[in-house]
């Protein structure tokens, strides 16, 4: 369990490291009043809401997944604020489930590369012909940099099917946040939402031990994803 958790966090500061310039000062370094600040919305909500889901199976009590998730950006044509190639950061997650609801509980967070987040959110998973696993899920987090804050919601619909040891996956989702500059001239505020679309696979090297890795299209940017957990 301890080279587990070892793992995870070794996952977080490699994401921490692979970008040159963190978020925050990124941000402080080329926002001005014609910084096109939906486009750059839109591309940070992206970033937290590809973290909803790498299958379409939960969690059964009292049992529990804790992992860690990188995930990679490629800001949006429109995004004039950012000026690396990937947004990255990475979050922490566990998952157990409410049996008198039915329902999976996720907490999640991250404080990397000047960006911090806490949220969670709530899973209804069911099975179909013993091989097909779906899950629908909403999310709320709450995120900020040293220059702004953002509120993230999400709805989220994933499909993975067991095949030998592999769980292939697909999923959409829809993200709509709402961010505000904070002491910064000027002071701006935006509100945006954008659907996203997943593809990804599981895979379980060790018992109780997955990786997984996926690709996520929405109409502005693309987004990479992997990480690493534990499910018990």
């Amino acid at each position: 369990m301890k080279k587990l958790l070892t793992a995870l966090l070794g996952v977080l500061a490699f994401a921490g490291y692979a970008s040159a310039a963190n978020i925050a000062d990124d941000f402080r370094a080329h926002y001005t009043a014609a910084s096109d600040l939906s486009a750059y919305n839109k591309d940070i909500n992206t970033l937290i809401g590809i973290a909803d889901f790498h299958t379409g199976k939960g969690t059964s009590f009292p049992g529990f997944d804790v992992g860690a998730t990188f995930s990679a950006i490629k800001p949006s044509s429109s995004n004039n604020i950012s000026s690396e190639d990937y947004i990255y950061t990475g979050f922490i997650t566990a998952e157990t489930k409410i049996p008198v609801l039915d329902l999976g509980v996720v907490v999640r967070g991250t404080d990397m590369n000047g960006f911090e987040s806490l949220g969670g959110g709530l899973k209804y998973n069911f099975g179909l012909f013993d091989t097909i696993h779906i899950s629908l899920s909403g999310f709320y987090d709450r995120g900020k940099t040293d220059w702004y804050t953002t509120d993230h919601y999400s709805a989220s619909a994933v499909a993975s099917m067991n095949v030998l040891f592999l769980t292939p996956y697909v999923g959409l989702g829809y993200d709509y946040g709402e961010l505000k500059t904070r002491d910064l001239f000027p002071s701006r505020s935006t509100s945006d939402g954008a659907m996203r679309y997943t593809a990804g696979v599981n895979l379980k090297p060790f018992p109780f031990v997955y990786v997984f890795a996926a690709y996520t299209k929405t109409s502005n940017n693309h987004g990479l994803q992997g990480g690493i957990g534990l499910n018990f």
